[in-house]
């Protein structure tokens, strides 16, 4: 599978396959390249319905460009933990935020919700994020902001009073709770518009619909994230646990 990056022809390439409707696997087929490569070019240059293959390379060009410049002689990246390949990380962090954005989340939170997932504590604070990511702290507070909002992630104070900002293995589930309690809202509303409009009337039965619908899947979703929850972070019992006190051990003998 070649590597290095794209060339202005590939993603001339890539432009015509979006023109055409096909999905990014099948244009990394086309051009032998990973899906991953093509869907983080395609984000990162805006979008399936805005990519131009001109101003992409252009943009490429600049950000090397940019951090040929920016970048000291000598300078490596940091250090990893847990013998890391650091250059592997940066770059899954950046395919991981690229799929973050496809789901819909808004560029700058998906840096920030892939930057603080991908540490081993969970949590960072502001001067950390704006270090890692380069950028100002309005913007992580805007992004912490509204990440907080979805439930993405929540503030603490740690020994030092400096507030952290964290994700843990609970957070898919607290932010599938929040986003089942917003369509519960809409499901309501909706169920009032058919009082309003009639529900013999086709606008009545139309929200009549979304309402059932939504109300549907917003309770399947609800209680498969409260089963995932109960059987994915329930520890195993040890043998210790599991073994009657004054019982033998297997194989030992009885007094």
């Amino acid at each position: 599978m070649p590597g290095g990056r794209l060339t202005q022809q590939e993603r001339q390439q890539i432009a015509l396959g979006l023109a055409d409707g096909l999905a990014y696997a099948e244009i990394a087929r086309r051009l032998d390249r990973p899906t991953s490569t093509i869907t983080r070019e395609v984000m990162r240059n805006g979008g399936p319905t805005a990519y131009r293959a001109d101003l992409a390379h252009r943009a490429t060009e600049h950000r090397a460009h940019r951090r040929r410049q920016t970048a000291p002689r000598g300078a490596q990246a940091p250090a990893q933990a847990h013998g890391r390949d650091a250059e592997a990380v940066r770059a899954y962090e950046e395919t991981f935020t690229t799929v973050l954005m496809a789901s819909g989340m808004p560029k700058m939170m998906s840096r920030v919700m892939a930057c603080l997932t991908l540490t081993d504590t969970g949590s960072l604070t502001a001067s950390e994020l704006v270090q890692h990511l380069q950028v100002s702290p309005a913007s992580i507070s805007k992004a912490v902001t509204f990440l907080e909002s979805q439930s993405f992630v929540r503030r603490e104070r740690d020994e030092r009073r400096r507030e952290r900002y964290v994700v843990d293995d609970d957070v898919w589930y607290q932010s599938m709770m929040a986003s089942a309690r917003s369509t519960a809202q809409v499901v309501e509303t909706a169920r009032q518009g058919v009082g309003v409009l009639g529900a013999g009337t086709p606008a009545g039965a139309r929200l009549e619909n979304v309402a059932r619908f939504l109300d549907f899947v917003t309770e399947s979703i609800t209680r498969a994230a409260e089963q995932a929850r109960e059987v994915l972070h329930t520890k195993p019992e040890t043998e210790a646990e599991t073994t009657p006190v004054g019982s033998a051990e297997p194989g030992s003998e009885g007094p």
